[in-house]
């Protein structure tokens, strides 16, 4: 009998390329596709959501996004993805299916979806630029500050859009959920789009 293992991997393993891209000598977005997180949704059951609310307090120790917005705790990002539902964003475990189950056992449904989703984060002074040729929301600090969220499209693609903590050189960053089956498209659109200003591409396991 033949034997057969399952090996893990990207759905961008063939599209990602590590390196410079585009124009040459300059990079305004470095893209990162980050790999190896944990990402479980959770739905209020019918008459359910004060209590889901108050066990996702007791669990992570903050408030659960009741608008577009991604909240912060200490080992997880909550991120609205619509009325009463969210996602949990996390790495090493702590927060997969088996522990939220218990959190949520009878106020919430949950729906794993660590494989089904790609993350990537676009950083870099001309991350704004690149983002506005793919989607009308208004990026401007003003109008979507850190922690700001959004359910929307990119090129056609349904995404979930955030933006992060700034990173060290105080540059914004912004985190883009997309379906498995559409990252490889997606990732080739926003290599062409990014391409005039100089691309940096890679990959973390850290989220940001």
């Amino acid at each position: 009998m033949a034997e057969f293992s399952w090996e893990t991997r990207s759905p961008l393993d063939r599209a990602l390329v590590g390196g410079a891209h585009g124009a040459q000598g300059e990079v305004g977005v470095a893209l990162t596709e980050i790999r190896n997180f944990d990402l479980v949704q959770v739905i209020a059951r019918r008459g359910r959501a004060p209590d889901m609310a108050s066990a996702a307090r007791a669990h992570f120790g903050v408030a659960v996004p009741e608008t577009p917005k991604a909240v912060r705790a200490s080992d997880a990002t909550l991120i609205w993805s619509g009325p009463d539902q969210f996602f949990v964003l996390s790495n090493g475990g702590k927060h997969g299916m088996d522990a939220l189950g218990q959190a949520f056992s009878s106020s919430a449904s949950l729906s794993d979806q660590s494989h089904a989703r790609v993350l990537i984060s676009i950083s870099g002074d001309k991350a704004r630029a690149l983002l506005a040729k793919l989607s009308s929301i208004d990026l401007y600090p003003a109008a979507f500050p850190v922690g700001a969220a959004a359910a929307t499209s990119m090129d056609h693609t349904s995404v979930m859009l955030w933006r992060g903590n700034d990173a060290p050189d105080e540059q914004a960053v912004f985190n883009v959920l997309v379906f498995a089956t559409f990252a490889e498209s997606l990732w080739h659109t926003m290599l062409d789009s990014g391409a005039e200003y100089g691309v940096e591409i890679g990959h973390s396991e850290d989220l940001a």
